[in-house]
């Protein structure tokens, strides 16, 4: 078998004397996609930020892409995992081109510093093509809508061709078409045979693409259950995460919950 392309043991977190996660062990193989599903304040964010190396566990031991912390440069490491998320976003320059953010992600900044070769932008022009991105290029980041800016994040994550990317609630302020076409991006990037391996952060199972088959439950900390979709996504044990009675159900290769009647 081979051996885990991602691997947490007995990983405990505590911040101001606050525990945040506590004994969670994880194993990612390559090929696989997983979500992490849980209830806000679950620990799902600080959890992420561990396996991308800005943050250092109080214990346990930690493996990402076959390295082990505390034997490799994070640095170094960072650059093999691409970041989604909405912290990454703010801090974006209202005036930032979008061809130069994407190349900004080959060197693991926001900005240029670096003189970058003129085969990065042609990289960066072909990756903005095929995240449907290539009419907004002439456009500031500011004047660009909510699903525009999360496809360039996408396009910037790629462009250092990592092994893992990381999407932290991507759809968060999505309207309905922008969502569905953010998740066509990820169902279509998830089954390229040399695409990197995805974690997918979310609080809706309507979320959740046919190319994600692996689920992971993060309850107060806790994982309160892992494993294979089909037997994760069950409607008792969604009732125990959420703390409410929850319907869950699915079709066409698509998934959905909602709150039990009378609730």
């Amino acid at each position: 078998m081979e051996n885990p392309w991602i691997s947490i043991k007995n990983v405990r977190f505590v911040r101001s004397r606050r525990l945040i996660l506590d004994d969670i062990s994880w194993e990612i193989r390559p090929g696989e996609n997983w979500v992490v599903l849980g209830a806000n304040g679950s620990g799902k964010t600080t959890l992420l930020q561990i396996l991308a190396g800005y943050l250092w566990p109080t214990s346990g031991e930690v493996t990402v892409l076959g390295e082990r912390f505390g034997q490799v440069d994070l640095r170094a490491l960072r650059r093999k995992i691409g970041w989604v998320g909405s912290f990454l976003q703010a801090q974006v320059p209202p005036s930032q081109k979008p061809l130069e953010f994407i190349v900004s992600g080959k060197y693991a900044s926001l900005g240029i510093f670096e003189k970058p070769e003129p085969s990065d932008f042609e990289e960066a022009a072909e990756l903005a093509a095929r995240l449907n991105c290539e009419k907004i290029l002439d456009s500031p980041y500011s004047v660009l809508s909510q699903g525009e800016k999360q496809r360039l994040l996408i396009a910037r994550a790629l462009i250092h061709k990592p092994g893992l990317l990381i999407l932290d609630e991507p759809c968060g302020g999505l309207d309905l078409v922008s969502r569905e076409q953010l998740l066509s991006t990820l169902e279509r990037l998830g089954r390229e045979p040399d695409g990197p391996s995805m974690i997918l952060v979310t609080h809706y199972l309507e979320e959740i693409m046919p190319v994600f088959g692996h689920v992971f439950l993060l309850k107060s900390g806790r994982c309160a259950a892992q494993g294979e979709k089909e037997a994760i996504l069950r409607t008792d044990l969604l009732t125990d995460l959420f703390g409410i009675p929850v319907e869950a159900g699915g079709e066409n290769g698509r998934l959905w919950a909602r709150v039990a009647a009378g609730h």
